[in-house]
């Protein structure tokens, strides 16, 4: 029985991988806490603020697929590591920018940097974790998202509020630093390399990933097929749409806040961590009712659906419901980040190793462009109307359309045996 196979690797494998994920989640949202001070200390308008949010996910697509193939052939360790080197590098920079190009050219490179991280850990959590078990442990690592934004928060009040945002992006942008040391010496690439794992728990993994593979069968690791395959397109298109929303919500966010409630920094920050407090609990639960039940798509639309929606009711109550508007807030930012854990997990029930590696990168580059789009355009719609009222409404069109073409995924139903024996139908596999 599944209760009686040793469980070092979720105390291992994921605390070690949910850190260094958190830490890039600070260093990539944090400049909506410095807009303000930015802007008048650099000469900037609200949407060349937006613009800068955006641009970070210029350069987070370069890196995707070529991060994906050398963690898939070389190492997903070390590639993790380079990538967390060399953005700590440019994430301290932000500290010390003196003019509004020097602001672009930094979160570019941080965003190049930072497209390095996602798809080797994708692929390094598939060695250790299988289907039946792959939403939970997506969902665990993902939790880090919110946490670190629910963390960041009052943090990055307190330091504006003693200090100033320069002092905020030299303290945060240090920490992984640190962090790098231990996640060398901590993590190995698959579970045949780990000393620390026992021989049951070892045979467990191995033997349930070569049941995976036999099911989905071989596939050959071509630029083309997966360009040509329907599902892989789909879901490029999705998280395009879903990135509009969560990056437009989480660079605004706080602007939202203090435009709705007219409150200090400090209670800003605290307001602003409260989504992702929410977060942290609908995260696991939607993740482990999708492996229990052998269900993806319904567990990713209904949640994605919700964040447009409830964005868009926020911005209708506005500072004359103050506390409507920062439920609906709430509610959106945990929605956000609810479908991740099982969104990770859908690739991989129809692709193999070789084909993942390209696929989960294409999926996050052209996607997180819509991580670009998202903090521009609602922060351009701002500035040409005055309100946020436009900028939620596009917002929540992008949502709701990317829950309508996830419906349309085409792949086999997962089984009770969920990852135990995957049955895929052979459309599936060939797109």
């Amino acid at each position: 029985m599944e209760t009686k196979i040793p469980r070092r690797r979720w105390f291992q494998v994921l605390p070690l991988v949910f850190t260094v994920y958190a830490l890039a989640a600070v260093d990539r949202n944090n400049i909506g806490f410095g807009f303000s001070g930015m802007e008048r200390d650099l000469g900037i308008g609200p949407a060349y603020a937006g613009l800068a949010a955006g641009v970070f996910f210029i350069g987070y697509l370069f890196l995707q697929i070529p991060s994906g193939i050398f963690a898939e052939r070389w190492s997903a360790k070390k590639v993790i590591a380079i990538a967390i080197t060399v953005w700590s590098i440019f994430a301290t920079l932000m500290a010390f920018v003196q003019t509004p190009t020097q602001l672009l050219i930094i979160r570019f490179f941080l965003g190049f940097a930072e497209g390095s991280v996602l798809p080797p850990i994708v692929l390094l959590l598939k060695r250790w974790f299988p289907q039946h078990e792959r939403a939970r442990a997506n969902a665990f690592w993902m939790i880090s998202i919110p946490f670190a934004l629910m963390v960041m928060a009052p943090i990055c009040g307190w330091l504006l509020t003693i200090s100033d945002w320069r002092t905020m992006f030299l303290i945060e942008g240090l920490v992984p630093l640190l962090w790098v040391v231990v996640f060398w010496f901590g993590i190995e690439d698959s579970p045949s390399k780990a000393k620390w794992l026992s021989a049951a728990e070892r045979d467990y993994i191995e033997n349930a990933l070569a049941q995976e593979k036999k099911a989905i069968g071989t596939q050959p690791a071509r630029l083309r097929d997966v360009l040509t395959n329907r599902n892989v397109l789909l879901l490029v298109v999705i998280w395009f749409c879903t990135q509009i929303g969560f990056s437009g919500y989480t660079a605004w966010l706080p602007t939202v806040l203090k435009e709705f409630t007219g409150r200090s920094n400090l209670v800003i920050g605290f307001l602003a961590g409260l989504p992702w407090l929410v977060a942290l609990a609908a995260m696991p639960l939607n993740a482990a009712h999708s492996d229990r039940v052998g269900e993806r798509r319904l567990h990713v639309a209904v949640p994605m659906a919700m964040v447009g929606i409830f964005f868009f009711l926020s911005v209708l109550a506005g500072s004359g419901h103050p506390v409507v508007a920062i439920a609906c807030l709430i509610v959106c930012g945990a929605s956000s980040m609810s479908f991740n854990g099982v969104w990770w997990a859908i690739p991989t029930i129809f692709l193999t190793d070789e084909l993942l590696a390209v696929a989960i990168g294409l999926i996050n580059a052209i996607g997180n462009l819509g991580g670009f789009f998202g903090p521009f355009v609602l922060g351009f719609l701002r500035s040409t109307t005055g309100s946020f009222l436009q900028s939620s409404l596009f917002l929540a069109l992008a949502c709701v359309l990317g829950s309508f073409l996830m419906l349309m995924l085409r792949y086999a139903r997962a089984p009770a045996s969920f990852g135990r024996a995957v049955a895929v139908e052979p459309s599936a596999a060939e797109g």
